[in-house]
């Protein structure tokens, strides 16, 4: 299996698991359930489905596509259970990761992909690293 194909593969599981906690958390007035099933479902898993697409057609380094593979999975759980049991050091380490993981995903070839959905996914990016900061703020500020 290829870094690509385990980034899409994953990223689709994390909507399905999304759907679940969203689906299981809401009757039971979970208060961040409906955060943690966002989070799921938009940043551990179309983000991630999205760059492993786009991973798949660079014919590059694979050991940059499993370092990119396990700064956002690793990452991403750092966050989510960090945010659960209120810990805002584990989400600074999961954020920190995440960025981690941004950077392969920045440096990954676009042969052959049109410039639109180059430029598509590199806005995808720049939300992404825009919005893991102010993750890092609200959660030390919520705690």
């Amino acid at each position: 299996m290829t870094p690509a194909r385990t980034l899409v593969a994953l990223g689709a599981l994390a909507v399905v698991l999304g759907g679940l906690v969203a689906a299981v958390t809401g009757p039971m007035g979970w208060a961040k359930g409906s955060w943690a099933a966002a989070y799921l479902v938009l940043v551990v898993g179309v983000a991630q489905y999205v760059m492993g697409r786009f991973r798949a057609v660079d014919a590059g380094d694979d050991r940059a596509g499993w370092v990119q593979l396990a700064g956002w999975n690793l990452g991403g759980a750092l966050v989510i259970g960090g945010t659960l049991v209120t810990t805002p050091l584990l989400v600074d380490g999961g954020s920190l990761l995440l960025v981690v993981a941004l950077v392969p995903a920045l440096r990954a070839r676009a042969g052959g992909v049109p410039p639109a959905a180059v430029l598509a996914y590199r806005g995808m990016l720049l939300v992404l690293a825009v919005t893991i900061p102010i993750g890092m703020l609200l959660s030390h500020l919520r705690s």
